[in-house]
């Protein structure tokens, strides 16, 4: 494989699937009739269509994308959003469920529907509402929260996960989210009555200036309105209330407040005040450059924002900067290193839209990109496009030789640089490069297979990859390729599974079976492409029964066994996933490998460990005799101690799985205890019974001897009298 190629990202092999949806366009009022009325119709349509799990997923994809909860309600906020976000993989196993549901699952579902609806709602207002009407409307809020939170809850626990098929993992995790619902709706929260209290202290008073500044200061921080951002964006919501339809008394006392706060912190900080300022003044009366605001600036290039973008930390980044940093690896927010929980940028449209309102007010231009980046590269030249355009027509002449050549130079140029792989994608050399995978020029072929392989690389081409129908090609390749087209088949369908749609189309078309067979017998690195693909596919339910049906269990336990392949992490890797799934649990289960997973959690590296214990745990998962027997099969193999140490030493999951193997190992002794115990006593029992009866046996021996003896007598009394 080239080096190019090699640096697809890898899939890490315990790692959820995170989903990235963007934000609203513009913060919506507290209420509005005709957004509720699009809703409904959306509702409505999905539930003519039988759509209800769809629904589901785009609607916590929604809530997902919802962030920036900067209120005095912000753990509630955090805590309702991160609780619903949980549910992603229950929905995703939710679709594979047979249809039609059952009446009483399809009933639960629409329950959560509705209640992911109003849940919705409440997060938006969270997000892009007013921090001072949150604080007035105080108790209508704290309400809304419980009613959200008893309606989750409720939903939750009218689900069936067996008529769902949800796997045993992803009901541990629903059923701890249930939990959370559960306690939370018998928690009521408070409120900030302090807050509310000087904030209506402020409103009373003549003027700003007459309130004590600690109140003011102390206002202005719980509400976080501390920067222009902060009081232009309340401002523009206060706007939006108004023009919603919301009564103009409370949007009159909110203004009256948000200006007292406001000339509070220009009083404080007057640079902001003069930042404020410039936004309203005219070219004509700007003799120097006028100065950009410090919230319009991106905190790592110091630059005017054209494309502002918010982490999951909530601080706003020009997207190309930030997006620089976390390709260099960084995993933390540039401003304030807090660790991202997620790597996912929301665009800031009230922030872009302040910025051009400011430029329009003083005359320039929003300035372009001061830099290209991976998804935006340099376009090539117009040599270099002409270069392209000739390889191409040389692609699709009838020389052989020419075919080959320019595939191959196709190859390199794809391999060399992002700019490249931009540029041929864009010359539409995809469609003729798919439309050559089934030649029988094995140099060809390979050549064409590699060039797919380094144009996924671009995320703009693996689309175009998909869409030319590639992928049955490239299958086809897998099968009856060269050991090196082979292997690379494997990398292009992993490269191209990373997209979760095209997990979906990749597990319809035969691949896996195909990546079965290259695992079984293909080279080390033709295993390890078609491990890495394996994995990635079966995240999809779908493929996971598949997989199975295709021989893949018995495969990856001999991989197992053979240490020296160095395939222990990628087959243990695999069969966690799989062990979660009805059909995979019940081949791993019959394949007696319980020692060589009690071998592995002895032995093995820290993340095999932690696959291992995660198998277990889904084979002993469950209180039927096989379930017994592999726990008892365990016990023998001394799993008890190795559990221990590793939740004691191991890795973060590997402990939490240790900690659930060694539970359900404890319930399991103390059962058998139970059941030995009883059977003891049942023993004893019987032999006092039968110590009980003894005596009287041998009285009854003893006077049934004695009648005879008494006979006999009488018989000779009897003889000699008759003597």
């Amino acid at each position: 494989m080239d080096d190019e190629a090699k640096s697809v990202p890898t899939s890490d092999m315990n790692t959820d699937a995170a989903a990235e949806a963007e934000a609203a366009a513009a913060p919506l009022p507290p209420s509005s009739s005709e957004t509720a009325e699009r809703e409904e119709a959306k509702v409505e349509e999905a539930d003519e269509e039988g759509q209800v799990v769809e629904r589901l997923v785009e609607l916590v994809s929604e809530i997902a994308a919802i962030s920036d909860f900067r209120n005095s309600y912000r753990r509630q906020f955090c805590n309702l959003s991160r609780r619903i976000r949980l549910l992603v993989p229950m929905l995703e196993e939710a679709k594979e469920a047979p249809s039609p549901l059952p009446v009483a699952s399809e009933a639960a579902l629409r329950r959560l529907r509705d209640a992911l609806h109003a849940a919705r709602e409440l997060l938006r207002l969270g997000s892009c509402g007013s921090k001072i009407f949150l604080v007035l409307d105080r108790e209508k809020i704290m309400k809304t929260f419980q009613d959200v939170t008893a309606r989750l809850e409720q939903a939750l626990a009218g689900i069936s996960f067996d008529e769902l098929n949800i796997s045993d993992e992803v009901r541990e995790q629903v059923e701890l989210v249930h939990t959370q619902f559960k306690r939370a709706k018998e928690r009521s929260d408070s409120s900030d009555d302090d807050l509310f209290n000087e904030l209506m202290s402020l409103y009373n008073s003549s003027s700003s200036a007459s309130v004590d500044p600690d109140i003011l200061q102390r206002l202005s921080e719980k509400l976080q309105l501390v920067t222009i951002y902060d009081l232009n964006h309340e401002s523009l919501t206060l706007h939006e209330m108004a023009r919603g339809g919301d009564p103009g008394a409370v949007v009159e006392k909110m203004s009256v407040l948000l200006k007292r706060i406001k000339d509070f912190v220009q009083t404080e900080d007057p640079e902001m005040g003069a930042q404020a300022s410039t936004a309203n003044i005219s070219p004509k009366d700007n003799s120097t450059h006028p100065v950009i605001p410090v919230d319009f600036r991106c905190p790592i290039s110091l630059d005017l924002m054209n494309d502002p973008v918010i982490v999951a930390t909530g601080q706003t980044y020009e997207r190309g900067y930030i997006e620089m940093w976390l390709e260099a690896g960084h995993d933390t927010c540039p401003k304030t290193q807090q660790k991202l929980a997620n790597k996912s940028l929301t665009p800031n449209y009230v922030l872009r839209s302040l910025i051009t309102q400011w430029c329009e007010a003083n005359g320039i231009e929003p300035p372009k990109r001061a830099a290209q980046f991976k998804d935006a590269p340099l376009p090539c030249s117009a040599t270099e496009h002409s270069n392209v355009l000739e390889l191409l027509q040389k692609l699709s002449s009838q020389n052989l030789e020419d075919q080959c050549g320019a595939a191959g130079m196709l190859r390199q140029l794809a391999k060399r640089s992002a700019e490249n792989r931009a540029c041929i994608g864009d010359a539409g050399a995809i469609p003729i490069l798919v439309s050559m995978l089934s030649t029988t020029d094995v140099s060809t072929q390979e050549h064409v297979v590699t060039a797919l392989l380094n144009l996924s690389i671009y995320e703009e081409n693996k689309a175009r990859i998909i869409s030319s129908g590639a992928v049955p090609g490239i299958v086809h390749v897998l099968k009856r390729g060269s050991m090196e087209a082979r292997e690379n088949s494997a990398a292009t369908l992993f490269s191209l599974s990373i997209v979760d749609e095209n997990k979906v189309t990749i597990g319809c078309s035969g691949a896996i079976p195909a990546l079965v067979q290259l695992l079984s017998n293909g080279s080390q690195r033709g295993k390890k492409d078609a491990a890495t693909a394996l994995f990635n596919l079966c995240i999809y339910q779908g493929n996971k029964g598949k997989a199975v049906r295709a021989g893949l269990v018995p495969i990856l336990l001999e991989l197992l066994m053979e240490t020296e392949c160095g395939m222990v992490d990628e087959a243990l890797a695999i069969l966690a996933i799989l062990s979660g799934h009805p059909e995979g649990k019940a081949a791993i289960g019959a394949a007696s490998a319980i020692p060589v997973f009690v071998g592995v959690i002895r032995n093995g590296s820290p993340r095999s460990k932690e696959n291992a214990a995660a198998v277990m745990v889904h084979l002993c998962n469950g209180e039927g005799e096989q379930q017994q027997q592999h726990l008892a099969e365990g016990q023998e193999q001394g799993i008890v101690s190795l559990l221990e140490e590793l939740a004691e030493s191991g890795t973060d999951r590997g402990k939490r799985k240790a900690v659930q193997l060694l539970e359900r190992m404890d319930r399991f002794l103390k059962q058998q205890s139970q059941a030995q115990a009883e059977a003891e006593a049942m023993a004893q029992a019987h032999a006092q019974a039968q110590a009980q009866a003894q005596p009287r046996i041998l009285v009854q021996a003893q006077a049934h001897a004695d009648m005879q003896a008494e006979r006999s007598l009488i018989l000779i009394s009897s003889d000699i009298s008759d003597r």
